[in-house]
């Protein structure tokens, strides 16, 4: 007699072992109708699963978050299937929800082409009209290995035989005469799925992403509740296509790339700009927060690398070079390097905590394929710290850390930040004990701030848990940017060591923090988040001077000038060209104000202003422009 709780506490009773499917239709015949799937004591299951014992149940339905995860799956199948269906001999390998959509690779000897999405994703459109049921089988692991292989799918054969050990049973799950090798959940049938689905892209993937295996072809998709949130989601990507930093930054003469530097950054004057504003806002905020500010050698001898254990972890992603019978590495972090400055000199706990912050120029050897403008690259610079302190100070130091994050995360327009507690890793360095320390400190210091927060369950870093931080933008996307990790081992593997109150020997511990990460990637994050158009305070030029005629054109040196002392980033546009061609092409550079001056401004010493959105402020004395101006940077205005 099995008893359900339900999410809000309540409680029912059966007489014998009873189904997701049978609870929900004991609540009533609408949640029977809108169930897709069931979470028992915190894991998913189908909604044919039966509970046998006392258990926590939550019914899941459309609305849930855990419905799109559930839907994208079944698309993926769906795909499939249908794909198999048009194209007899195709193989299927791996298909999995993936954010804001799913894929498939699949083994085929013609390459897919635009037209087949079109065909496929009809196919699949009949596929769901069929509302073929979808159950879930369990096989012998030999059956299964036999009957895949009869079939020609080679690749699940592997996945079997690699996967699943000798003597467990093979989840299978049927839609119709398809059947794949799967844990699932999934829906009820294929009909659950609707209208909310469409196929994206094509590409290229290694079989179980090894550059050594066969090359597959990947077809991406996007699922949604339905075909109104796909209509959202695909005008979403029109809109994001617009707001584009590749594009922008080519319009707005910022920074390119090219292939003699892959991954590699130029940065023009303007992008520069942008780049020294945002260093120099981290830079001073960090010293207001007891930050010392070091700088360490790009290139370090390999056997540093191979005693913090970065060596092993990243070896493939590290660039090396050789010198006089050494090997060196090209810095690809720079915690390593801050231990060593740490370790210059006997340190006290009254020295505690040590605080030291980098723009720390990294290479890393991202695959050519990851490469995407500002937000993947193999060169990039951290808003790199590591601070050095006591079992009993990482509290205030996470909580002091978390506040910055917050505080800095919304001077540059972003209050929608999420939180997560990511823990150890499979592939880790450190006891358990440890790991289990490390974890609880952090997880009592979120608790502590008493903010929302979900767990990452294995994915910390090597070396130490940490508490992940990420924004969503003004499209919905979620970007990760800031961490901080918790170190027990580094500091030991390295040597590093303080004197305590009873003059004993101690290890310290270390936090490895990052706030905005990547400054490239942040920079690239901006120009995407405000479609070019910058707050005043980060715009590479926050004026321009422009005169109608020849004869406004001393005037107009003369405001550029003032305005220029008084630390505004003023440009001068005095070319022989019609006034509103010149209005027209400093808008599309999104540059806040237009400063038009005439006859009638010379005689007033005043400027007529103008926004970049087209608004007319009318006349101002180019002292009140200064004031406006200066204001909305010393405020950090959005």
């Amino acid at each position: 007699m099995p008893t359900i709780t339900l999410p809000d506490g309540s409680q029912r009773s059966f007489d014998a072992p009873v189904s997701v499917q049978a609870v929900a239709a004991d609540i009533g015949p609408g949640l029977a109708k809108a169930t897709l799937a069931g979470k028992v004591n915190g894991r998913m299951v189908d909604a044919s699963f039966v509970i046998n014992e006392d258990a926590d149940l939550a019914i899941i339905t459309r609305r849930d978050e855990e419905a799109l995860d559930l839907l994208r799956h079944d698309a993926a199948h769906i795909m499939a299937q249908a794909v198999q269906e048009l194209y007899p001999g195709t193989q299927v390998t791996i298909g999995p929800a993936i954010q804001d959509g799913f894929y498939y690779d699949f083994a085929r000897d013609e390459p897919f082409t635009p037209d087949d999405l079109e065909k496929i994703e009809a196919r699949m459109h009949e596929i769901v009209k069929r509302d073929l049921p979808i159950q879930r089988e369990v096989w012998d692991r030999a059956e299964a290995m036999k009957t895949f292989g009869e079939i020609g799918e080679k690749y699940k054969v592997e996945i079997i035989d690699d996967i699943i050990p000798e003597g467990e049973e093979v989840s299978v799950y049927r839609q119709g005469d398809w059947f794949d090798v799967c844990r699932g959940p999934h829906l009820p049938s294929t009909a659950v799925l609707g209208k909310g689905f469409k196929l994206m892209k094509l590409a290229g993937a290694y079989w179980r992403g090894d550059s050594r295996n066969e090359m597959l072809q990947r077809i991406y998709g996007t699922a949604w509740r339905d075909a109104k949130e796909l209509k959202a989601y695909l005008t979403r990507l029109e809109e994001a296509e617009k707001r584009d930093h590749r594009r922008i930054g080519k319009s707005q003469d910022l920074f390119h790339t090219q292939e003699e530097a892959p991954g590699m950054v130029f940065w023009h004057d303007k992008g520069w700009r942008i780049y020294v504003i945002l260093q120099d806002y981290i830079r001073r905020t960090l010293r207001e927060h007891g930050y010392q500010e070091v700088h360490t050698p790009e290139i370090i001898d390999r056997s540093l690398w191979e005693k913090s254990g970065h060596w092993d972890k990243f070896g493939d992603m590290i660039f090396t070079t050789h010198s006089e019978n050494r090997d060196y590495a090209v810095k690809p972090m720079n915690c390593p390097a801050h231990i060593q400055i740490y370790n210059q000199g006997l340190k006290s706990y009254r020295d505690l905590p040590l605080r030291l912050a980098e723009f720390g120029s990294c290479h890393r050897n991202e695959p050519s394929g990851t490469l995407h403008g500002l937000m993947r690259v193999r060169n990039f610079v951290q808003d790199d710290a590591h601070i050095f302190c006591t079992e009993a100070q990482i509290s205030s130091e996470v909580s002091a850390f978390i506040d910055l994050v917050f505080k800095v995360y919304k001077d540059f327009g972003f209050e929608d930040v999420k939180v997560a507690l990511s823990t150890r890793p499979e592939k880790r360095v450190g006891a358990d004990e440890l790991w289990d320390r490390a974890e609880k400190a952090l997880e009592e210091s979120l608790n502590a701030k008493g903010l929302d927060w979900k767990l990452q369950p294995g994915e910390g870093a090597f070396y130490g848990p940490k508490i992940e931080f990420a924004l969503k933008d003004c499209l919905e996307r979620v970007w990760q940017l800031g961490t901080i990790q918790l170190d027990f081992s580094m500091p030991d593997r390295l040597g590093a060591a303080y004197i305590d109150e009873e003059s004993h020997k101690r290890v310290p511990v270390m936090l490895h923090r990052a706030i905005l990460g990547s400054l490239e990637r942040f920079i690239g994050i901006l120009i995407e988040h405000y479609g070019g158009m910058l707050p005043v305070w980060l715009a590479p030029v926050q004026a321009v001077v422009l005169n109608i005629s020849e004869k406004q054109a001393g005037f107009a040196e003369e405001v550029r000038n003032t305005l220029a002392k008084q630390g505004v980033r003023v440009d001068l546009d005095l070319r022989n060209e019609k006034i509103g061609f010149k209005i027209r092409e400093h808008t599309l550079q999104r540059v806040p104000y237009l400063l038009v001056i005439g006859d009638r401004e010379v005689e007033n010493r005043a400027v007529a202003v103008r926004t970049r959105t087209g608004e007319d402020l009318g006349s101002l004395s180019v002292g009140a422009f200064a004031e406006r101006v200066l204001t909305q940077i010393n405020e950090r205005s959005l």
